[in-house]
């Protein structure tokens, strides 16, 4: 059985935004990362106790479940350099709220790609303590009895089908999310000048998947970006790969990351809209997007729980 939900602040920041959002797609838990409320932003293993003991009677008054955290540990903002007392930081904060929340699963990365300052690729990359540190955030998360799950984004485990299997190889049991969209426009550091094959980084990280991300788009060569796009429309091969999650039996979440109307990593498509404008957008293209994601899904033959 497939379970939908999403990356709920793509709905919109306000906390009470992503709970009608989901509550109108039908959906019964959300997958957390910035919240707003009671006028504090941020990520939900990040902002102060009393707020998040707030956080969670709204959630409970509301029957929203939080099925898994966003969070920030070793994400593309993240330097390898930066002290390991950060990530250990953020593991000790997180642990026992997802446990107040019974949530599950947790979204990490291996840390930024060390680039220069023309923004290649160094050959100095730290790989043994990027393992080194996996390995410590899986065990903590496993002790805890939650599922760690790297997410094939700007980060060196994310950076090929090559990097996948060595990191892979280098944290036994480690989980992966696997996010349709970014091989779009992540570099595939296994084919210089190209850029990743959504169907090969699939095929590499399924035997170790255990949550998916949906998002779609195009690489725009004229202006060396993304662009995104609903469901189906772009180069993330939506449907074939849920195609292939249907056929060999996937049982769990598949949760939306529209990045359509707003992008987390920086200027979004809404951008010259005015701000009641741009939340209208945010919320209508994610609803949209989600109705999208289930046509295609009872398409190829889903059951949805």
């Amino acid at each position: 059985m497939i379970k939908l939900t999403g990356i709920a602040d793509e709905a919109g920041a306000s906390l009470d935004v992503q709970i009608q959002a989901h509550k109108e797609l039908g959906w019964d838990s959300i997958e957390s990362r910035i919240v707003d409320f009671d006028d504090v932003k941020g990520n939900l293993h990040e902002i102060p106790d009393a707020v998040f003991d707030k956080v969670v009677a709204h959630l409970e008054q509301n029957g929203m479940k939080v099925c898994g955290f966003g969070s920030l540990i070793g994400n593309w903002a993240k330097k390898i350099t930066d002290d390991f007392g950060i990530t250990e930081a953020e593991i000790g904060r997180a642990i026992p709220r997802m446990q107040r929340l019974g949530a599950k699963m947790i979204r990490v990365m291996s840390y930024a790609v060390c680039k220069n300052e023309a923004g290649a690729d160094l050959e100095e990359q730290f790989a043994e303590e990027r393992i080194k540190r996996m390995r410590i955030i899986n065990q903590r998360f496993a002790d805890a009895g939650i599922t760690v799950l790297h997410e094939n984004c700007m980060n060196w485990g994310g950076m090929s089908p090559t990097y996948v299997q060595r990191m892979a190889e280098a944290v036994p049991g480690m989980k992966w999310v696997f996010d349709t969209g970014n091989p779009v426009f992540i570099d595939d550091r296994d084919k210089p000048g190209h850029k990743q094959d959504a169907w090969e980084m699939y095929q590499a990280i399924k035997p170790f998947m255990a949550h998916v991300h949906v998002k779609d788009g195009i690489w725009d060569k004229t202006k060396n970006d993304a662009v995104y796009t609903f469901p189906g429309e772009g180069e993330g091969q939506t449907e074939r790969i849920m195609k292939d999650l249907v056929e060999t039996g996937y049982n769990g979440y598949i949760s939306i990351e529209p990045h359509v109307a707003v992008v987390f990593h920086g200027a979004g498509a809404a951008d010259n809209l005015s701000p009641e404008q741009k939340a209208k957008e945010q919320y209508d293209s994610y609803v949209k997007y989600g109705r999208m994601l289930e046509a295609i899904l009872t398409k190829v033959g889903a059951k949805l729980g």
